[in-house]
């Protein structure tokens, strides 16, 4: 990994990241929307995001990190803004995703695009991925602890992954966890347009923990795989 850019993702947003976002408050939504639906996501660039939300679990299930409500959860992610360890999986996804984002950006049909825009991209879509790990874990925790308390027993991890990622990205969609391939293609391109837009993903995330606290488990747990299903608590 080039030094340059451990350094520049190590970086907490600067005063040229906050203009960056002053900038893009001026441009349409609609834009962004548009240019997220039509990004062609590489599968190299899935992977990684693959990757990254692996490795992301797994730190989380081997901790004793406890969620217990929505509200926590978002006192978590306040407590521990810009907290996010850079790992490996982090910096690799950063390092495929810049060029992408760089295309995306040359192609949207702006009138003017400004320059530190395109500059800026590497650092931003890190800051992106950082927190949108941290918002992750935290949807996964409560989760987590929901299924433990209707079951007895923690979630096959699978299963958490799944649902995780599905509420992350569509907290409003109703859930299908029949099939338990993780939408990476979509978490992929939701971090390098939100990462080369600026555009902050918290609203998002609080959507989906209020949808996470109200989850019917036990009839997720009925559509889901047999080898995933834990026994329902009497």
């Amino acid at each position: 990994m080039d030094s340059r850019l451990t350094d520049l993702l190590h970086s907490k947003p600067s005063g040229m990241q906050k203009s960056l976002r002053g900038h893009l408050g001026d441009m349409p939504d609609t834009t962004e929307g548009r240019t997220g639906t039509l990004l062609a996501i590489p599968h190299v660039l899935e992977r990684s995001a693959g990757d990254v939300v692996h490795q992301a679990f797994d730190r989380l299930l081997s901790s004793d990190t406890n969620v217990t409500t929505a509200a926590e959860a978002r006192a978590l992610l306040a407590d521990h803004e810009d907290t996010e360890e850079l790992t490996d999986a982090i910096q690799r996804f950063v390092a495929i995703a810049t060029p992408v984002a760089r295309i995306a950006l040359r192609g949207a049909r702006f009138t003017r695009i400004p320059w530190v825009l395109v500059a800026s991209s590497a650092v931003s879509i890190g800051v992106t991925v950082r927190n949108g790990v941290r918002e992750l874990q935290s949807i996964a925790a409560l989760l987590a602890h929901r299924f433990e308390q209707e079951t007895g027993a923690p979630p096959d991890p699978a299963l958490l992954q799944k649902l995780t990622l599905e509420l992350y990205l569509r907290p409003r969609r109703t859930l299908d966890v029949s099939d338990l391939r993780l939408p990476l293609a979509r978490l992929a391109r939701r971090w390098v347009v939100s990462g080369a837009f600026g555009r902050n993903t918290r609203g998002k995330t609080d959507k989906a923990l209020d949808a996470a606290e109200r989850l019917d488990i036990g009839s997720l747990i009925a559509q889901a795989p047999v080898a995933t299903r834990p026994s329902l608590r009497a």
